[in-house]
């Protein structure tokens, strides 16, 4: 029996043989003994073999450029090996193998974007009167845990960590086991606390005013995806945090008073940081994309909600509509509250759930939290690496 051929990326798939493969035009037909088909067309083939000239062994990239195939490349040979796998020939003589448990990866849709990862699940506060919790000091070590706690930062926009050490260094630490922390005009990470000077303060979270729900940085061509906050101390009266799902409140808006959705959808704003040093400026609704693929991105920070970016006959609905979802993002219908521990870390989509927290005391204790973002990017990769993994056998993979 041949060696098993290479795939174009670095995960296992199971060996499972083809039944069928036959030549229909510019493509392939291939057949399990299931059933399962799957057309292939044959430059996308060429581009997939693992060898000298299609894809490199090394990287798994492809190093073929799309100007450099003949107009009249075509497939000229296509059968089953006898160990099941797909063997070619090509009319400029090339010949490859392709994995076929790598190609029924393919026909089960399991190469998608969304394939490795849960549907996101909206919820109101009766769905999910607190965050969804997990052990902190696992999340820092068992990826059976981290993998949880994604999960549900994916599914649900929200997840709760507990029992983490109460340190500066511990949110860039938990960011670490995701991927690479995105930095803003705010640093690497930042502190949230009413401390800071008055002349240095570069944002209303550093303040002991009532935050109401919003999500961070919407004046970004694509804003943070994730934001981490972590308590370091807390020992004031009030200031809980207040957490609402967008997607919740924009599905019943949708549903039950379309007029006020049409104008969050399709009315812009210009969105402007009023920083002394920055200038980040970017135009667009409040409720931005969440079709055809596109996620939603909520655009709610009303201290950076500068200018209508409309016809001024529109700008009366459009006040409206934005006070009418600020109303129901603050409803206890769709809102939920706790408290702020030491050792609490809190994820969620920065782009989904909104967030907010009550007026505190000032003087009559500490408050300090420190945050980071995380790009939506880097959950989503985690994620899918992490469940890929679990289904793999516990022996390495064979590389021949």
């Amino acid at each position: 029996m041949a060696s098993a051929p290479l795939t174009p990326d670095f995960y296992h798939y199971d060996w499972d043989p083809l039944a069928a493969a036959d030549l229909h035009g510019e493509f392939v037909h291939l057949r399990w003994t299931d059933g399962t088909e799957l057309a292939a067309h044959g430059w996308w083939l060429r581009e997939n073999v693992v060898a000298e000239g299609a894809v490199d062994p090394t990287t798994r990239e492809g190093t073929l450029d799309p100007a450099t195939f003949h107009t009249e490349l075509a497939v000229t040979g296509a059968a089953v090996g006898t160990d099941g796998a797909l063997e070619l020939c090509w009319s400029d003589g090339f010949a490859g193998r392709v994995h076929p448990g790598w190609l029924r990866h393919v026909a089960d849709q399991r190469h998608q974007v969304n394939a490795w990862l849960p549907a996101p699940e909206p919820w109101t506060g009766a769905d999910l009167p607190e965050p969804p919790t997990f052990d902190g000091a696992a999340v820092l070590t068992d990826d059976r845990v981290l993998g949880e706690w994604l999960d549900a930062l994916v599914r649900r926009g929200i997840g709760r960590l507990e029992n983490l050490p109460a340190t500066e260094e511990t949110v860039l630490a938990v960011a670490g086991r995701v991927g690479v922390p995105r930095a803003t005009n705010f640093g690497l990470d930042f502190p949230v606390k009413a401390e800071i000077l008055a002349n240095d303060q570069n944002s209303t979270a550093n303040t002991t005013l009532r935050l109401g729900p919003h999500t961070d940085l919407p004046t970004r061509e694509v804003p943070p995806g994730y934001q981490f906050l972590h308590c370091i101390e807390n020992t004031v009266a009030g200031g809980w945090s207040r957490m609402t799902d967008g997607a919740a409140v924009a599905r019943h808006l949708e549903t039950h008073e379309p007029d006020t959705y049409e104008a969050l959808t399709t009315l812009r704003w210009i969105f402007f940081n009023r920083s002394r040093e920055h200038d980040h400026r970017w135009s667009g609704p409040l409720l931005d994309g969440g079709r055809d693929g596109v996620p939603l991105t909520i655009r709610a920070f009303y201290p950076v909600r500068a200018f209508p970016d409309m016809d001024e006959r529109e700008v009366p609905r459009a006040y409206r509509a934005a006070k009418r979802f600020n109303e129901l993002c603050a409803d206890e219908r769709f809102q939920i509250g706790y408290p702020f521990r030491p050792g609490d870390l809190v994820g969620f989509d920065n782009r989904r759930v909104l967030h907010g927290r009550d007026a505190f005391e000032s003087g009559a204790g500490r408050r300090y939290l420190r945050g980071c973002y995380v790009d939506r990017d880097e959950i989503l990769s985690r994620l899918r690496v992490l469940r890929r993994r679990a289904q793999e056998p516990s022996s390495p993979r064979s590389t021949t």
